[in-house]
């Protein structure tokens, strides 16, 4: 278990230290999207083209991987929907409240943690995750959002706009471009490869940092709208859901899978297995302001499933590899 911590400790330190930075006014609120922005654009899609470019196309594109994780995900949107819809909770808030029990922070947190665990194989099946989660989890869930029809946008209409939101993104694009330099053994210039090795080396610390100072900033903003209270049930449950139920669900869909004789790696089970247990994603925080769901609540899933995942995915580590 101390070997475990050993690997994980610095890498939710930094969370740490981006909170702090944030509370105690030494990183300006103002500063954020910046940091952000740097890891959107820059630091993270270059690390993803580079573990995309060094692994065998064939992990890439692993189907079985890919509806595996799929088919838990569509799971955990469904339970956590059908549990949370009621009293206060609409299709808006409920559904935004399924997709960070569903969507882990493998971006920024994931690929570099595992990957220090486990070793560079661990980015193949990740990276397959990341899809599934950009592509399918966050546009059903954007298009469920939408059943409350309170803005007049259609849930297909909503859909369409969240894949539109996809395209823009360019983390999927990083990761296709990489799959295809792996696929067609291409080489880039020694320039332009140094180029991208200083930006990805940059991906981990300053994504983990930007982590914990947009959790800060969430929670400060939360704190400051006085128009209600969220009460502890809201919350506090979901976050539980995603740090336990995910990874056992997918533990349970992976074994029975094998069982009925679909051809999934132990070693991608286990990647899978432990990319649930991550805590939730970040970003989904920015996807419930702009789409106007109760981001106090959002915040604080996230805040509690990341402090509480230290001790958590330690042991999930523990459990599924034995170090």
């Amino acid at each position: 278990m101390l070997q475990i911590l050993t690997v994980t400790f610095p890498f939710f330190a930094l969370v740490l230290c981006g909170y702090l930075a944030a509370r105690r006014g030494m990183l300006p609120l103002a500063a954020i999207p910046g940091l952000n922005g740097f890891v959107l654009f820059f630091a993270l899609p270059c690390m993803l083209y580079r573990f995309g470019a060094s692994t065998p196309i064939a992990e890439l594109l692993d189907v079985q991987v890919a509806l595996t994780y799929l088919l838990c995900a569509l799971i955990m949107v469904g339970f956590v929907v059908a549990v949370t819809l009621h009293g206060r909770i609409g299709w808006n808030d409920a559904a935004f409240g399924a997709l960070v029990g569903a969507f882990p922070n493998t971006g920024f947190m994931g690929v570099p943690l595992l990957v220090a665990l486990l070793g560079a194989k661990a980015a193949g099946p990740a990276i397959v995750t990341i899809l599934v989660d950009m592509v399918i989890t966050s546009s059903l869930c954007i298009a469920l959002s939408r059943l409350g029809g309170t803005d007049g946008v259609s849930a297909t209409q909503a859909a369409k706009n969240a894949l539109k939101g996809v395209a823009a993104n360019p983390m999927p694009w990083s990761i296709l471009l990489g799959a295809l330099v792996s696929a067609l053994q291409l080489e880039l210039p020694k320039p332009v490869v140094t180029t991208v090795g200083l930006l990805a080396d940059a991906a981990s610390p300053v994504a983990l940092f930007t982590i914990g100072a947009v959790l800060a900033r969430s929670q400060m903003l939360a704190k400051d709208d006085k128009t209600h209270e969220v009460h502890w049930q809201e919350y506090v449950p979901v976050a539980l859901i995603k740090l336990f139920l995910h990874p056992l669900l997918v533990l349970l869909v992976g074994v029975s899978a094998v069982s009925l004789g679909v051809p999934i790696d132990k070693f991608a089970l286990t990647v899978l297995v432990l990319l649930a247990a991550l805590p939730s994603a970040s970003n989904v925080s920015l996807l419930a302001e702009r789409f106007g769901a109760d981001n106090g609540r959002i915040a604080r899933i996230i805040l509690v499933s990341t402090a509480a995942a230290f001790f958590t995915f330690s042991g999930a580590v523990a459990l599924m590899v034995g170090i």
